[in-house]
């Protein structure tokens, strides 16, 4: 079972580094650049670092959907999710932070995860 759970993890990571199909996301004011690895909040370029770009990414991907910590461990790490654990609230965090009055576009959904839109 545990061999099954790593070869799927080895699979999400192979296909999660390939190249993205869409390269320009945005949604309210916020525009990210995949390929130039661009944030704009507004007038204001944000620095991320390589996990916030990631996450905001996936957000961005998946507008109007509600995402589970456990999917976007998977898909923004890579691997599976195993017990609490705060590192995606903590990055998520850290991204409305550096988005600025732009962070408010990341929704909580109490109890289930996260999502941008409405």
């Amino acid at each position: 079972m545990e061999l099954l759970s790593r070869i799927r993890a080895l699979l999400r990571r192979r296909d999660h580094n390939k190249k993205p199909e869409e390269k320009l996301l945005s949604f309210d004011g916020v525009i990210l650049d995949y390929e130039k690895r661009i944030v704009m909040a507004g007038d204001t370029r944000c620095i991320l670092t390589f996990k916030e770009f990631e996450l905001l990414y996936y957000l961005l991907k998946n507008v109007n959907i509600v995402l589970s910590r456990e999917k976007i461990m998977e898909a923004v790490w890579g691997f599976d999710f195993e017990g609490e654990s705060r590192t995606v609230d903590m990055h998520i965090g850290t991204l409305r932070q550096k988005l600025g009055e732009y962070g408010q576009i990341i929704q909580t959904i109490r109890g289930v995860g996260y999502k941008i839109g409405g």
